[in-house]
């Protein structure tokens, strides 16, 4: 980021089809690029940065540039910031993360607020519920899966399931201060 920040966009991120909802609530400031933004959104949600990811805002796809230049459509995230976009409160734009899976999450404009309204450091988390879905786990549906099964003693493969979600997994669990202790290093930037 490394230059001045003239507003902070407040954001809410839900992910798409989560019942009850997963969300977080953030700030970033107008100086951030879509790719500043794409390693604050994993890092609010969860995610471990493993998978190719898309913004599309107004229509316009940003994201990592094919190197092979087969996909002309996609602009790169690392040329636009927010400023650039010019996003007023209520505008909405959705993210993809993990393409196979298909995580798709909404981002909502709550509000923008001068840097005295929303004092730093940015990125800030503020707010969320819930923990984020474990990776590979085949998108919503392969979650709401797992999530019908993590109680059942009953069911056979219960030990296997435990095993590979490391045993303390807590679909309710949402860490505050661990998001933002995460967070920090992106907070050098600004």
């Amino acid at each position: 980021m490394g230059v001045a920040i003239a507003q902070i966009y407040q954001l809410k991120v839900t992910l798409v089809d989560s019942q009850p909802p997963i969300w977080r609530r953030f700030w970033v400031p107008d100086c951030c690029t879509l790719s500043e933004l794409h390693q604050t959104l994993q890092l609010v949600m969860g995610w471990q940065n493993a998978h190719l990811h898309e913004f599309e805002i107004g229509g316009d796809r940003f994201g990592i540039p094919d190197p092979d230049g087969f996909d002309n459509d996609t602009r790169d995230q690392s040329t636009v910031t927010l400023k650039d976009l010019a996003l007023a409160a209520s505008a909405t734009f959705r993210y993809t993360y993990d393409f196979g899976d298909g995580w798709l999450h909404q981002v909502l404009v709550e509000k923008v607020l001068s840097p005295s309204e929303a004092q730093g450091p940015y990125p800030q988390c503020l707010k969320g519920k819930r923990a984020c879905p474990p990776e590979d786990c085949g998108g919503m549906w392969g979650y709401e899966d797992i999530l019908s099964r993590w109680d059942d003693a009953g069911d056979p493969d219960i030990e296997e399931l435990i095993d590979w979600l490391g045993g303390d997994f807590d679909p309710e669990a949402f860490d505050l201060a661990a998001i933002n202790q995460r967070l920090k290093p992106l907070q050098n930037l600004a």
